[in-house]
């Protein structure tokens, strides 16, 4: 009885009693075991779904490296969002993500079932989920705007763009907003493109015509604050798209392969601004449900469960016609039902994610199976 009583306080409590720390974890995902990084603010307590925002390494980084690098912490205690930080498989003996390139492994299906399990874990505002990225990290939050856009509200990529071959075969069901960093004089991921690789003007048209924008963007320089960087900033706007989304270009004259404000400087990394900061801006204008018409149910509609935990039979109070998926912590579907009593005494004991879908809205609710 002690032990089951220690499981069901961890097992309520544990979103709400870690803050401000980053916790080290893994999920298996295509087979094979993925490890993670989780930056968890102070002020987040688990009562108020937050946002949660990817944040992924570049080739032979890792996501160590990328959180120290691009410093999303103290926006994040700011802002009270939790920042997550995957780290890619290996190829030619280097971390890499497969955007577009590479073999064998799938890395939006990893993202998804990551947002599965960090959505049972912890309490998500699942429209408001995006991807930003470093180099190969950049490339793959285009891969997620072509292919998640589902459950990516909006992307950022920093000296990253598009794999040639991806052109033909990205064809996004809705508007995605997209913020572009790069510098004219990467040496890495060439401003002007390479092989295999798209121009950064080419990339920032393509979402500015998928997302029919102006092509006619709002200019201005970012000022010049810190002479002593070697290089300026313009910035651009593409604004107009479809349900208000928009396309942002940073260019960094004379910038190289590097993230804009890192307290890491290395080469020519631009002062004039900081990156992260952008990034975040950007991504807080949208959520996901201005682009598919899903919404949060409002109280009114709103479920309740019980007993909870139970061992059981669920019941489920609500008024409205809806459909239930019950998840568990590995992000996969173990039951999608339309009952208002449900029997889960054949899931293994834990804690399960509750998600109700109503005329294109949806609740989400925590479950502890005994």
């Amino acid at each position: 009885m002690k032990k089951l009583l220690t499981f069901l306080v961890f097992a309520l409590l544990n979103t709400f009693a870690i803050s401000q720390t980053t916790i080290i974890d893994s999920i298996k995902s295509g087979g094979i075991y993925r490890n993670y990084r989780v930056y968890i603010p102070a002020a987040y307590t688990g009562i108020i779904a937050r946002p949660m925002v990817f944040d992924l390494h570049g080739y032979t980084s890792s996501a160590s490296a990328e959180q120290a690098y691009s410093n999303f912490k103290p926006i994040a205690d700011t802002a009270n969002f939790i920042v997550v930080y995957p780290n890619g498989t290996f190829l030619n003996g280097q971390p890499y993500w497969n955007a577009g390139f590479g073999a064998g492994v799938n890395d939006i299906e990893f993202i998804s079932n990551l947002i599965d399990t960090l959505s049972n874990q912890y309490n998500i505002d699942i429209s408001s989920i995006y991807s930003c990225g470093m180099s190969n990290g950049g490339y793959m939050s285009h891969t997620l705007a072509c292919a998640l856009n589902n459950r990516i509200a909006a992307i950022a990529s920093v000296t990253g763009t598009m794999a040639t071959s991806q052109r033909a075969t990205c064809v996004p069901n809705r508007a995605v907003p997209v913020m572009q960093i790069s510098g004219t004089n990467d040496p890495t991921v060439t401003y002007t493109g390479m092989s295999g690789s798209l121009a950064i003007d080419t990339v920032v048209k393509y979402w500015v015509t998928n997302n029919n924008c102006n092509t006619t963007p709002v200019f201005n320089n970012v000022p010049n604050i810190s002479s002593a960087d070697a290089c300026t900033a313009e910035h651009y706007v593409y604004n107009g798209g479809t349900y208000g989304s928009c396309v942002e270009l940073y260019k960094i004259i004379g910038g190289a392969h590097t993230w804009p404000g890192s307290p890491f400087i290395i080469a020519v990394t631009n002062q004039d601004f900081n990156a992260s900061e952008k990034i975040w801006l950007f991504f807080r204008k949208y959520k996901l449900s201005q682009f598919t018409g899903f919404n949060e149910l409002n109280n009114e509609m709103d479920f309740n469960i019980f007993p909870n935990p139970s061992s059981d039979i669920l019941t489920i109070k609500g008024g409205e016609i809806f459909t239930v998926f019950i998840i568990d912590v590995n992000g996969t579907v173990v039951l999608e039902t339309t009952k208002k009593q449900i029997d889960i005494s054949h899931l293994a004991k834990g804690v399960y994610s509750l998600i109700f879908i109503v005329d294109k809205k949806r609740s989400v609710k925590k479950m502890v199976k005994l």
